[in-house]
């Protein structure tokens, strides 16, 4: 008879907004196996785009599992923020035959991944020196604005943080940026960071920039800002990127601060990791350390982004389920006692 605790195989998932990832993990020393990446508009919900990838890759039925989720959790009945998929944790669980399923933040789940990265998986870009056991802080621009922290408790615990942070108010500079944060209020009625630091949000900088200027928008994605702006070819398109990367300076300072993060800062999602070579010719260093008094002690912070291939929260899913199932065998010989 199996153990009522047991968590594999198991099951992992990172869903954003645009794709989701999966993997399998048969035992707890195993590395993941049966890595697939699907587009989360090619499937109605959240049930068949996992079914699909089960029965694309026929790996042996998963137990439990853990699934990092791109909006807040907070019950049983899970909206995403960033895309149509809506779904019961409990009801998803018995469609799957899951014994156990848990649903995190997806910036939860790449907190806890954070430990297990090594220096393949990152690119530096400003090397500080880190405090061991010191918080970590994780930002990250995709699909929205993801923002975590991982803390260590007395226990050597990895204790992450569920938090809405991309939601915080955008806060500018100069001039321009007042003008920039006053036309996203105009449009949005709040002016949120992860309406600058996103996809869609370097398109807003784009249009706030022509709206400013009372000139017509050209109906550009994304990667069509970042290639005229790296082309140097539109004068609308290299200020957004601009302002993307002095905003993004401001907002990991400002997080930094809040966490003490002393152990390092580390910048996740999809958006960052293919404008290195602009990001670190960018104003982005001096606005993270224009801090005042705080300087000296943000030059100390090292800054990472994660360049990993394969994707971290999936690792962080694992250890998700791994620290729930500690959190239990520790409440249970404490009940024995």
């Amino acid at each position: 008879m199996r153990s009522q605790n047991a968590t594999h195989p198991r099951l992992l998932a990172d869903i954003g907004g645009t794709h989701a990832r999966f993997a399998m993990q048969n035992h707890q020393a195993d590395k993941l196996s049966h890595l697939a990446v699907y587009k989360c508009a090619q499937f109605e919900t959240l049930e068949s785009c996992v079914k699909q990838y089960l029965a694309d890759h026929r790996p042996q039925r998963p137990v439990a599992g853990a699934m990092g989720i791109a909006t807040q959790i907070m019950g049983d009945w899970v909206s995403m923020s960033n895309s149509p998929w809506a779904f019961s944790t409990a009801e998803l669980k018995a469609a799957l035959a899951l014994e156990q399923l848990l649903i995190i933040n997806d910036f939860t789940a790449l907190a806890l991944s954070l430990p297990a990265l090594i220096g393949t998986d990152l690119y530096c870009i400003h090397p500080g020196h880190a405090v061991p056991g010191s918080p970590l802080a994780l930002i990250g621009p995709g699909t929205g604005l993801g923002v975590s922290g991982l803390f260590t408790d007395q226990q050597g615990g990895l204790v992450p943080i569920s938090g809405e942070g991309g939601h915080v108010t955008l806060s500018a500079d100069n001039p321009l940026e007042v003008a920039v944060v006053e036309s996203l209020k105009g449009r949005f009625g709040h002016a949120s960071a992860e309406r600058a630091l996103s996809g869609q949000g370097l398109i807003n900088l784009y249009q706030a920039l022509c709206a400013i200027e009372n000139r017509a928008c050209e109906q550009l994605q994304s990667h069509d800002i970042v290639a005229r702006a790296l082309l140097q070819s539109d004068k609308n398109c290299i200020m957004a990127l601009n302002l993307f990367f002095s905003f993004l300076g401001s907002t990991c300072g400002n997080l930094a601060l809040t966490l003490g993060a002393r152990g390092g800062i580390f910048i996740g999602g999809g958006t960052v990791p293919g404008m290195l070579p602009a990001l670190e010719q960018s104003q982005f260093l001096s606005r993270y350390l224009q801090k005042g008094r705080y300087r000296e002690y943000l030059r100390q912070i090292p800054i990472h982004v994660i360049t990993a291939g394969v994707s971290p929260a999936l690792i962080g899913a694992g250890r998700a389920l791994d620290e729930a199932a500690h959190a239990h065998q520790s409440c249970s010989t404490k009940r024995n006692h």
